[in-house]
């Protein structure tokens, strides 16, 4: 898939509520401190938190274009090629789940407008095709997988579609909300919708105006629970395809006041904001781009790339999916930059999982297994700060913290790890309910009695992973070298990647 450019310019209430809340107003005449108070206090939604603890999820593209053997398809295909006759939804979901896979999306309509449920609004669907006799349902498989083996379901929509006529036109708008109506009504619980910003010509060849705002509210209606993702209001794009984040990346960023509509006042609890503005900057949410914010929002990033050169399967690609070690450089690079990483694996024409990509991701779950079996800080004893216990940051809960009950230049975490211990890897976790808000730390090892710094960074959010050549050393610090509030560290690890080149 290919993410369209366009980003949507929608704003939904703000008000100024007391913190904390998943936004926050700036005021004319505000200090630096206050400001950056405020940020620090700026906190995911339930949703929100709830799909940034998945860390893993998968994208299905399947359709008429992966009988086709194209990327994109025009709306105007034989959709009598659809025919998978050996598909099994159970198979893609099982195989998601052991790679560690939380949560998966289906393509429930691509740009091609060819439906994967049978829609009530359109002839262009499985209903008309030879696949189980015009009875079949794909999206139903799929969320009845999910159901069974406990796994998050989501569906993607395009908003762009090449075969309704209606496209380019208010009709256009209607119709989608109608078929929208459909999938979130229909099929259970969905866990997120996904849309993007791709905007074409239809069939009269008229460019649409969407109505996002419309959407929007209708899925809080009727999936209530359900993230809306990359062109919606809470979940971002990363702004590459390629798999890999920032190394400083804020799920705290400036948002417009622009276009604010006041529904309720003093009645909300959470803010539905489709931020303006190009989101695919190194740097989106620094102390220096706060300061000039007119408001803040809670936006964290998801990251996306396919398993294979395209996002639909080709037989030609069979030999050119991701190799178990680039998926482990990925992860490092999304899950281990603060952001949700969505791994596009594509079913075949039989409608399965192929052989190459389900060995790719087996090899990926066992190179994560070995690498994070033995967090050496497990046994460690901490120094300081006092009087807290080092459960809390071994414990594998995100809710659990070490605090820093002083306000401090620097923040400092030392821990004795008994005897020495050789690592190369760390990973850091803030418990973000309570906000982001460490700037940069470093990380420190004592040798030669001299304390010798073996990697830095700036943000770590959810989750921060840093590689670095192997260490031998019996006590490690963490120093906090500039943070908003107090920071609240839920979670420090120390490992050995064996493979590690």
């Amino acid at each position: 898939m290919r993410i369209s450019m366009f980003l949507a310019m929608y704003i939904l209430p703000l008000s100024n509520i007391a913190q904390p809340a998943n936004y926050a107003t700036i005021l004319k005449g505000e200090s630096e401190k206050e400001i950056f108070t405020k940020a620090a206090n700026v906190v995911p939604t339930a949703r929100q938190l709830r799909w940034q603890k998945l860390e893993l999820t998968a994208f299905f593209h399947f359709g008429i274009n992966t009988f086709t053997d194209r990327e994109w398809g025009n709306g105007k295909e034989d959709i009598s090629l659809f025919n998978p006759k050996k598909l099994d939804a159970l198979q893609w979901v099982s195989e998601c789940k052991n790679a560690g896979i939380k949560q998966v999306i289906i393509t429930a309509k691509h740009h091609d407008g060819f439906c994967l449920w049978p829609s009530k609004l359109t002839e262009h669907s499985v209903k008309n095709t030879a696949w189980k006799n015009g009875e079949g349902d794909v999206v139903r498989e799929v969320s009845e997988a999910c159901k069974k083996l406990n796994v998050g379901f989501g569906i993607y929509l395009s908003p762009w579609d090449m075969n309704n006529g209606s496209y380019g036109t208010a009709a256009y708008n209607d119709f989608f909300t109608g078929q929208l109506t459909e999938l979130l009504s229909n099929y259970g619980i969905v866990d997120e919708v996904w849309f993007d910003g791709a905007n074409g010509e239809g069939p009269n060849g008229k460019k649409q105006e969407y109505d996002f705002e419309r959407w929007y509210a209708l899925i809080r209606k009727l999936q209530p629970q359900a993230v809306i993702a990359i062109m919606g209001p809470d979940v971002r794009w990363v702004g590459t395809e390629t798999g890999y984040g920032r190394e400083q990346e804020w799920s705290v960023i400036p948002v417009g006041l622009e276009n604010l509509k006041i529904t309720s006042a003093n009645s909300q609890t959470s803010a539905d904001i489709k931020p303006l503005g190009d989101m695919r900057g190194s740097d989106l949410g620094s102390r220096k781009k706060i300061l000039n914010a007119k408001a803040l929002a809670w936006y964290p990033a998801e990251t996306d790339v396919s398993i294979r050169p395209g996002w639909f399967y080709h037989k030609s690609e069979d030999s050119l999916v991701k190799t178990s070690e680039k998926l482990l450089d990925i992860y490092f690079n999304s899950v281990g930059k603060n952001t949700v990483l969505l791994l596009n694996i594509p079913p075949n024409k039989e409608g399965l999982l192929s052989d190459a990509d389900i060995k790719s991701l087996q090899g990926w779950k066992a190179l994560r297994n070995k690498i994070f079996k033995t967090n050496l800080v497990k046994k460690a004893k901490l120094f300081s700060p006092a009087k807290q216990k080092t459960i809390k940051i071994v414990d594998r809960d995100n809710a659990t913290n070490i605090s820093f009950n002083q306000e401090n230049k620097e923040y400092v975490l030392d821990i004795n790890l008994k005897k020495k211990s050789l690592f190369n890897i760390c990973e850091l976790q803030e418990n973000i309910k309570l906000g982001q808000r460490v700037d940069s730390f470093v990380v420190e090892v004592w040798q030669k009695d001299t304390w010798v710094k073996i990697t830095e960074g700036t943000t770590i959010g959810y989750k921060r992973l840093l590689q670095f050549k192997n260490v031998e050393a019996k006590r490690i610090r963490l120093r906090i070298m500039s943070s908003r509030l107090q920071p609240n560290i839920a979670e420090f690890g120390l490992y050995l990647f064996e493979n590690k080149k």
